[in-house]
């Protein structure tokens, strides 16, 4: 993390912003590639194969990984060549996560051939076929002609393959809301989730406030969370149609889960807990048109990058504006996001295939921030993003997935509830997905999360004893001593322990039920959020922070802890003493600096090992978990590098001084 992203908490921007990174990205036709400069085109029959400016020739290379596929033309395949695309499908479909794209009419070097009517008519025929061979369903996202050698006219087609994986209900996307207060952040959320229009006055965000004094002074100081689905072809799925929870659920194949965090500077330490405790997988900074970067704005676009959650950017209130308002504030936007401190491209959607291409490119360019202009009141470009967050593919890669697959389960509990008639209910996500023996990670890990998994055979089958066979689409893979636990799984009448309590304890508790998105869950799945029943366990022994873990896990705690620390900003000098608010994930409490190594003080811009002591109660935490301090303005990153285990025992004697 640069540390020049300390302009964006404790610094001004400057009108001349500081260099440029690129320049704003204008979405192009085809795919959508932007600098994709690849083989020039070469004259041929006295006609040149390079396309129209707005059109390139190329696209990038097919890349083996990913759920982007490259094909010529799918016209009456053998049925063996039939089975083969199928498999192919399978394998980009678990690449994305249960959504593939496939650009029909393009060559695997990316050459934008485009193919005749009626053998696009034949390959589209082809690939219904294989998706309904995959349980699959495919929606054109659009078509485009392309000028190649031919007196016929030839176009290629993008199209989307949506499959809800076996193990899951429905794909699942996360996403938090940011913004200055009175920026419409919930009113937005209200308009997408609800199917209405706003009055003008936030009547949309009515349903989503939690509190009476969020009602009555119109600005959301909780955390609280909306649901908007599309179904396998991609339409809205919302309230519109006076549907529950449940019948939203059912209904879709893809949810976005809004995560509404507080715009108001009085609750920023909510806002830090939403990013750090809930796990988002991007972020929606909202900007008012006719304020621009005002208030927490510049604050919370750099929480996003301290916390390396891609964002996009959304414009409101341009109804309240002229044109050249709006233009002043998207300007203003482009000059922060190509400060040091960001590195981003801004990326201005304007239309319809504007919306596919950008969420394209966000999905595999993190530097690439899409900005979208539009109103809650009268309407104005909310389909564009809508077409955006239909799109938008799950932004964790394969990579990601083996860490997480290496790390052990844990539950964190980020709300508390006392629901009449069942009990004691607990808030939060399962977070990781892992083994019981490390050493059984390293030939399992690599295999399962980039292979197409065929077919998975253990030793009472064909496989010897203590043998996994992992057939893909390339090869064929032999692992031993795999030792696969359900770790990354809670389910229904599991029994777990929770902690650490006050004396660093652990307590036995059982799962009664889980509910998704309001709507009944057999199984929890890593990476997921969910809720738990937990029947008549005693409300008053839960926090927040506290953790539910296997029994077998034999989880550590602490009281006193060491991270590398950048301070981003700091009025003064920052010395041994100094108490600050310290958020590792969902653990949220004081500590107080016991010691800056190699060094007696700290300024804006240092960077510094540092030992913490929390002042009320041992936590869970561990190694190389972010972190993120603050004491007013006082504000700084990091990640712990090391952890001082105690015993239950020990907890309340190492709190003292």
């Amino acid at each position: 993390m640069d540390s020049r992203v300390s302009e964006l908490f404790g610094g001004c921007c400057r009108p001349g912003g500081g260099p440029a990174v690129g320049g704003t990205l204008k979405a192009r036709g085809a795919g959508g590639s932007s600098g994709c400069g690849g083989p020039k085109g070469k004259k041929k029959n006295g006609r040149n194969r390079a396309a129209k400016a707005n059109n390139p020739p190329y696209l990038p290379p097919e890349a083996e990984d990913g759920n982007i596929e490259y094909k010529l033309k799918l016209v009456n395949p053998s049925q063996y060549r039939f089975e083969h695309l199928v498999t192919q499908m399978k394998w980009r479909l678990q690449e994305g996560r249960g959504e593939a794209v496939y650009q029909i009419g393009v060559e695997d070097n990316g050459l934008l051939v485009g193919l005749a009517e009626e053998e696009m008519r034949a390959s589209l025929k082809t690939l219904h076929r294989m998706a309904e061979k995959v349980g699959a369903d495919i929606t054109v996202l659009r078509e485009r002609e392309v000028d190649y050698d031919s007196d016929m006219p030839r176009k290629i087609t993008e199209v989307l393959v949506r499959k809800v994986p076996d193990n899951q209900q429905f794909l699942d996307l996360r996403v938090a809301v940011l913004g200055n207060v009175d920026s419409g952040k919930s009113t937005l959320l209200g308009v997408l989730t609800q199917g209405e229009l706003d009055n003008g006055r936030g009547r949309a965000r009515l349903n989503l406030f939690r509190h009476l004094h969020e009602i009555q002074s119109g600005r959301t100081s909780s955390i609280s969370f909306e649901i908007l689905g599309f179904n396998s072809k991609g339409e809205v799925v919302n309230y519109s149609d006076s549907r529950t929870a449940e019948e939203i659920c059912e209904s879709s194949s893809k949810m976005i889960t809004f995560i509404d965090l507080a715009g108001h500077h009085k609750y920023l330490h909510t806002t830090i807990f939403g990013l750090t405790s809930y796990c988002p997988d991007c972020a929606l900074l909202l900007v008012s048109a006719n304020t621009g970067i005002a208030g927490t704005t510049r604050e919370h676009l750099g929480l996003a990058l301290a916390l390396k959650v891609p964002f996009f950017i959304v414009v409101s209130k341009v109804d309240l504006c002229a044109k050249t308002t709006v233009e002043r504030t998207v300007r203003q936007l482009e000059r922060v996001l190509k400060q040091p401190g960001c590195h981003k491209v801004p990326m201005l959607v304007t239309s319809e295939d504007d919306a596919v291409t950008a969420a394209q490119q966000f999905a595999q360019s993190p530097n690439v921030t899409p900005i979208f202009t539009l109103s809650s009141v009268s309407g104005e470009s909310l389909d564009l993003l809508k077409v955006f967050l239909n799109i938008l593919p799950p932004l964790t890669n394969s990579k990601e997935q083996e860490e997480l697959m290496q790390q052990l389960t844990e539950f964190q509990v980020d709300e508390i509830y006392t629901v009449p008639e069942v009990g004691t209910v607990v808030g939060g996500t399962l977070s990781r997905l892992g083994f019981h023996h490390p050493e059984s990670w390293r030939k399992l890990v690599c295999w399962l999360m980039r292979e197409e998994t065929l077919l998975l055979l253990t030793g009472n089958l064909q496989a010897p004893e203590g043998e996994v066979w992992v057939l893909g689409p390339k090869k064929k893979t032999r692992i031993y001593s795999t030792d696969l636990i359900s770790s990354g799984i809670c389910r229904e009448g599991d029994q777990l322990v929770v902690g650490p309590t006050d004396d660093g304890c652990f307590l036995e508790l059982r799962v009664c039920s889980i509910q998704r998105n309001r709507s009944a869950c057999r199984v929890l799945r890593a990476g997921q959020a969910a809720t738990l029943a937990l029947g008549d366990f005693d409300r008053a022994l839960l926090r927040k922070g506290m953790v539910m873990v296997s029994p077998e896990m034999n989880p550590t705690i602490c009281s006193v802890f060491e991270a590398e620390i950048v301070l981003l900003f700091h009025a003064t000098t920052f010395r041994r003493g100094f108490q600050v608010t310290v958020h590792v994930g969902n653990v949220r409490q004081t500590a107080v600096v016991e010691k800056i190594h190699a060094k007696d003080k700290l300024r804006t811009g240092e960077k510094a090992v540092v030992r913490f002591r929390f002042l009320k109660h041992p936590e869970y935490l561990k190694v190389g978990a972010k972190l993120l301090f603050r004491e007013g303005v006082t504000k700084g990153i990091g990640h712990v590098t090391d952890v001082q285990a105690i015993a239950a025992g020990e907890a309340q004697a190492n709190m003292g001084f």
